[in-house]
């Protein structure tokens, strides 16, 4: 962002700790504060769970959103200080992502839909191992996997779950998705795959009855779920904010790296 020739409205919003609602009211009285539907940009206090809460609190508006870290792990927020606020947002890089959307089938044949910041994810529910098929735009690419698990990360998501579950790092400008598995048994050896950006994912939860399933978009979550599809949706575009110099990409790379 550059200079503004106005001075930025901003709302600033915070997680529930005791922390971070500190520096909400600390920095909404030395900078003041609007109501959401009145910002320039929306100030998040917190962690990175506090960070993709507010974008998706925030998908009707789509307020640039600009995060300090008053949580524990933070990658996705910017290093707290309460001096220069103001000009730090007006330097800041931007960063656009776009959501996964998940259209999920039940048992008694409901649709549920959400929109996920970071991945989809299907877990078992029970000691049973899930076994899934995957198609990947209407083709069968996995007839049978057995596992934990399976998910499809956005770049953005690529360091969270994902990497914990051995997937791998996306550039945010890569316009691929991460497929990935959660500890899977058969194919032992398959690690998952990197996908176009336009791929269109379906599970369909194999012996639903004996070895239920769950699938969750970031937080929301649906129980005993037959059938997942999972696309881009390019149509909605998220913006955070990053300090200059300290770019989403930028830690992207040197996560890469990191011993």
């Amino acid at each position: 962002m550059t200079q503004p020739s106005t001075p930025l409205a901003l709302t600033f919003v915070a997680s529930d700790r005791p922390e971070a609602e500190a520096a909400r009211l600390r920095l909404s009285e030395r900078y003041g504060s609007v109501p959401v539907a009145e910002a320039d940009v929306i100030v998040a206090l917190g962690g990175d769970g506090f960070m993709l809460e507010t974008l998706h609190n925030n998908l009707q508006l789509r307020t640039p959103v600009y995060g300090m870290n008053r949580g524990s792990v933070g990658f996705l927020m910017n290093d707290y200080e309460d001096d220069g606020l103001l000009q730090r947002i007006a330097e800041a890089d931007r960063t656009v992502i776009h959501p996964l959307q998940m259209d999920a089938w039940t048992e008694s044949g409901e649709v549920h839909s959400g929109l996920a910041i970071n991945e989809v994810s299907l877990l078992r529910q029970t000691r049973q191992t899930a076994k899934l098929r995957v198609s990947i735009n209407d083709k069968v690419r996995l007839e049978e996997l057995s596992c934990d698990g399976c998910m499809v990360a956005t770049p953005a998501g690529s360091t969270a779950y994902n990497l914990s579950a051995h997937g791998p790092i996306i550039p945010l400008d890569a316009p691929s998705l991460a497929l990935t598995p959660i500890s899977a048994f058969r194919p032992r050896r398959w690690r998952g795959a990197l996908l176009s950006h336009t791929a269109r994912v379906r599970f369909e939860v194999l012996e639903a009855d004996k070895r239920p399933v769950s699938a969750t978009a970031d937080n929301f979550e649906v129980r005993r779920v037959t059938r997942v599809d999972v696309r881009e949706r390019r149509d909605i575009s998220l913006t955070m904010l990053f300090d200059a110099g300290r770019s989403f990409e930028e830690r992207v790379m040197a996560e890469q790296f990191a011993s």
